[in-house]
């Protein structure tokens, strides 16, 4: 059996309408796109998450699947979600992995890379 191949990709978005910067609450969106292109259905099991605000304070999160899912991802298909960060600052990072399954039974860790959460015009 192959080595499990994915993409995943990341778009963030500044949610104005729901940040209040006058109380250091900035509030970004982002769409994530899993992409499987390997050869055999697969599963999120968990994720694992490392949240970094502009002052450099750092939280990790975990927890099984992604929006109350643990979805599986059958071959040259893709699974799509929407979740959101808040941030005392106007800049974030985050970053991590997913704990994946394929339909063979093992398991492997697909990193998550590394994305910012800016307000736009706030860095180039």
């Amino acid at each position: 059996m192959s080595q499990p191949s994915i993409r995943i990709t990341i778009e963030p978005e500044y949610m104005e309408e729901h940040s209040t910067p006058e109380n250091e609450h900035y509030l970004f969106s982002y769409t994530i796109t899993i992409e499987n292109m390997g050869e055999e259905e697969i599963q999120l099991l968990e994720r694992h998450w490392i949240i970094t605000d502009g002052n450099g304070e750092a939280n990790e999160v975990h927890g099984p699947g992604v929006v109350g899912e643990q979805p599986y991802i059958a071959p040259d298909d893709e699974f799509e979600y929407t979740s959101s960060a808040a941030f005392p600052t106007p800049i974030g990072f985050m970053q991590g992995h997913y704990l994946m399954q394929t339909a063979s039974g093992a398991r492997f860790k697909a990193p998550i890379p590394a994305f910012r959460l800016a307000i736009p015009g706030t860095v180039n």
